[in-house]
């Protein structure tokens, strides 16, 4: 909060800190247990005329503001606030890829999988309304700039969006993620440099809730979430406020799913929200580029490993997740910094668990395809039961196993 006044006289240092405790401000989540709390945090902003709550969330006991820190001490003397948060940062962490997945031509009753009528929230850095994608971006907010229409300024989000959803029109079905029917809604979190804050991914969490209660006939199935914060020493996972929203999504019937994190090959690295014991949490294979032999296929070695802070055992599976070539949003900050990585015209290479992570919510809308009552419990469940190879290695690396789509949907289908 405070820097050291070394190059202040000693005599003024007592009135600098008066001045820094009443002007500073910092960025804070502020956690309450009943109305009393909402009536602390009203009157602390009453009486801190440098205080400035930005926005109640409304399924989780969370307010965002902006505090002095005379402000911080009052809430903190409040016996019904509960904790503050630093407002942190969060950043954003198909070739072979879909069928080294067994993603690619599942046919179930003589129908082959598309993901349709099945709907992918993307919280990311945006979409980029690619040839790809064309009429399938149903739906698109902004909680960075306000803007009402698709766009990715990073290029992040779209890479990730033709992951899940690509149709693969402008390589003629070449570079087609899983769920190549599937409809999409960007929910852009994370700004032009690939960052964004605890407050905005929860509040796009939230969006993606409270999108159902009004288009109860039109519902997000599945959020994808390539993006990933470092992990707080906090005494439970659930006191993490990521981790909170994610699952209150996950309890409201969306399949959550989440990067392992890029931390690897480190033990104890999965970064937040993917702690979470509820949600599906994905770590990334190398497939070598071969789609026809699994033989060479191994852990990336930049994959985050378990346990979490709270010994959970993660990640739940790996993906296909290194030189996955997919979208391309022009112009954008990605386009521009990695030239090398295109792909022709439309198409770019990258590698991570954020490319890991909508493979598989790809895969998840094949399977509510084949079973649209399934609940997120059955779907993460099919999902490690069928996974395949590795069994019996070190969970904490290898999760399950490595996906297969095929026989996710199979398992699904026998329940």
């Amino acid at each position: 909060m405070y820097q050291p006044m070394t190059r202040i006289p000693c005599i003024f240092h007592r009135w600098m800190e008066r001045w820094l405790r009443k002007w500073r401000t910092i960025s804070v989540l502020i956690e309450i247990e009943d109305a009393e709390g909402v009536e602390a945090v009203a009157k602390t902003e009453r009486d801190h005329f440098r205080m400035k709550v930005h926005h109640g969330f409304r399924h989780v006991p969370f307010y965002s503001a902006r505090v002095t820190p005379s402000a911080l001490e009052q809430l903190l003397e409040h016996p019904k606030v509960k904790k503050v948060y630093l407002n942190r940062t969060v950043k954003a962490l198909l070739n072979n890829a879909v069928p080294s997945a067994n993603a690619k031509h599942v046919m179930i009753n003589g129908t082959e999988l598309s993901g349709k009528g099945v709907t992918i929230a993307i919280v990311d850095t945006g979409i980029y309304p690619h040839p790809d994608l064309e009429g399938r971006i149903v739906a698109f907010t902004d909680f960075v700039n306000g803007r009402t229409t698709p766009y990715d300024d990073n290029g992040h989000g779209t890479h990730c969006a033709g992951d899940a959803a690509g149709n693969g029109r402008m390589s003629d079905g070449l570079y087609a993620g899983p769920a190549y029917e599937a409809n999409l809604v960007g929910v852009k979190v994370l700004d032009r440099s690939g960052s964004g804050t605890l407050e905005t991914i929860m509040r796009g969490i939230e969006w993606c809730i409270d999108y159902n209660k009004k288009n109860p006939t039109k519902r997000i199935h599945i959020i994808s979430l390539s993006l990933g914060g470092e992990p707080q020493p906090f005494p439970t996972e659930n006191d993490d406020p990521l981790v909170q929203v994610a699952e209150r999504a996950w309890e409201s019937g969306i399949v959550v799913c989440a990067a392992a994190g890029n931390e690897g090959p480190n033990y104890g690295t999965i970064s937040s929200p993917g702690i979470s014991d509820l949600i599906i949490t994905v770590g990334a294979l190398d497939d070598r580029d071969t789609s026809a032999t699994r033989a060479d296929d191994d852990v990336a070695s930049f994959s985050s490993r378990g346990p979490t802070e709270y010994g959970v055992v993660k990640p739940d599976l790996v993906v296909p997740g290194v030189n996955i070539i997919s979208l391309r949003a022009p112009r954008s900050l990605l386009d521009k910094m990695n030239k090398q990585s295109r792909v022709g015209d439309h198409y770019i290479s990258m590698s991570g668990t954020s490319m890991a992570t909508p493979i598989c919510a790809g895969i998840v809308a094949l399977m509510l395809q084949a079973k649209p009552n399934a609940t997120p419990d059955e779907i993460k469940q099919a999902l490690k039961d069928g996974a395949d190879l590795w069994k019996g290695r070190d969970p904490n690396v290898y999760g399950a196993g490595y996906v297969n789509a095929k026989r996710a949907i199979e398992r699904l289908l026998q329940r």
